[in-house]
């Protein structure tokens, strides 16, 4: 049956749902390239809260959706941004959700990265010594777990930092002390504000060079770096620049498909948010990476750009109420409802164009269903679809 989507003016148009999915079979971990999904959490949707209180999780939900990436090959990235950290979820509630997808990890045999961060700090500036500390917590949970380290960028640090050296400091000593590589964080500002003038300078081609000498200076005790600036030309140049042995993962939910086939002089890994709703279409796509088949990987991931950029349109940090949307569409949740009450950072018209690509893809496992939740949400809104 049609539906009648309302676009960016108001006015409805008419879509025919497609009534097949993709047929897309989970599978084993690649070989040509290591991909992690920064996956979301998903709210308790009784729990009697407001915006402010701690975010209540539904911890079965969120780990069987763990399990889902998994089983498609996929490694987890944990506590990212993705999570709604700093946005909804706080530092005692990432704790919990990094102990407890480690030991599920375990137990499926699931490879996961955890962020660390210093979000455990509030109120006005701080001191160097409370940021590294702060830094410091963190990674010995993620150690203790059993996870990789994921050193994210600190807000606190960018707030507190007076330039370049402060950041030698903070970084040199985390690193100096982490059991195993890490991957270290570069977040743009388009993903947090708050962020800007990280690495010490508003220039991007001095916070590179900040960048690149903490890398230097630590190459063994750095697995990889993720990007996320949304620039693709200087992620290139940035990956061609790295020591030998330290990989790229890009962050770049815009320009993934290119940066990942990558060219005569090398290529990135990933990890992405986009690679939530995407996960099992992305793993396809890598598997046929994987036999060298370069021209059928960018025919399957290149026509999901379109989705990604419009999840992660500006103000991008909310890309994440689209993420969530589309887990409740796929039926890997029960309800359309986020932690801190991110379900209405995004208008109907944004979420309808994102069901009507996602839906095009073939991403719905069972596209009835998702158009039956569509039509709900539709009537919820006052909409006869």
């Amino acid at each position: 049956m049609t539906l009648h989507l309302p676009g960016a003016r108001g006015a409805l148009r008419a879509y025919q749902p497609r009534t097949e999915p993709l047929a897309l079979a989970p599978g084993a971990p690649f070989a040509s390239r290591t991909v992690l999904a920064a996956a979301h959490v998903v709210a308790d949707p009784y729990a009697d809260t407001t915006p402010d209180s701690p975010a209540a999780v539904d911890w079965d939900a969120t780990l069987a959706f763990r399990r889902h990436l998994w089983s498609h090959g996929l490694g987890v990235a944990e506590a990212m941004d993705t999570a709604q950290r700093g946005m909804g979820l706080d530092w005692a509630g990432a704790a919990e959700l990094i102990r407890r997808s480690a030991a599920e990890a375990r137990a499926a045999g699931g490879r996961i990265a955890c962020g660390v961060g210093t979000d455990q700090l509030t109120g006005g500036p701080k001191a160097l010594p409370e940021v590294r500390a702060a830094y410091e917590e963190q990674l010995a949970l993620v150690e203790e777990s059993g996870a990789q380290a994921i050193l994210m960028a600190s807000r606190a640090l960018a707030a507190t930092a007076r330039g370049p050296e402060d950041y030698f400091t903070v970084y040199g000593h985390l690193l100096r002390q982490a059991a195993d590589p890490v991957i270290l964080h570069w977040l743009g500002p388009m993903f947090d504000p708050a962020l800007d003038g990280y690495w010490g300078s508003a220039d991007l081609d001095a916070a590179t060079d900040t960048f690149l000498q903490v890398i230097a200076a630590h190459p063994d005790k750095v697995d990889g770096i993720k990007v996320s600036l949304l620039d693709a030309r200087r992620e290139v140049e940035l990956r061609r620049r790295l020591p030998k042995g330290v990989r790229c993962y890009t962050g770049d939910d815009f320009h993934y498909p290119e940066l990942i086939a990558g060219d005569d002089h090398g290529f990135s890994h990933a990890l992405l948010g986009v690679f939530d709703p995407l996960g099992p279409l992305a793993a396809q796509a890598v598997r046929v990476l994987d036999t060298g088949d370069r021209d059928g990987f960018r025919a399957l991931l290149d026509p999901t750009v379109e989705l990604a950029r419009h999840l992660f349109q500006a103000p991008t940090r909310f890309y994440k109420t689209g993420v969530v949307f589309l887990a409740w569409l796929a039926g890997h949740q029960s309800h359309f409802t986020m932690v801190g009450g991110l379900q209405s950072a995004r208008s109907l018209p944004h979420l309808a164009r994102a069901y009507e690509l996602a839906d095009r893809l073939g991403l719905f496992p069972d596209p009835k269903r998702a158009e039956d939740r569509m039509r709900t949400l539709l009537s919820l809104y006052g909409v006869t679809p």
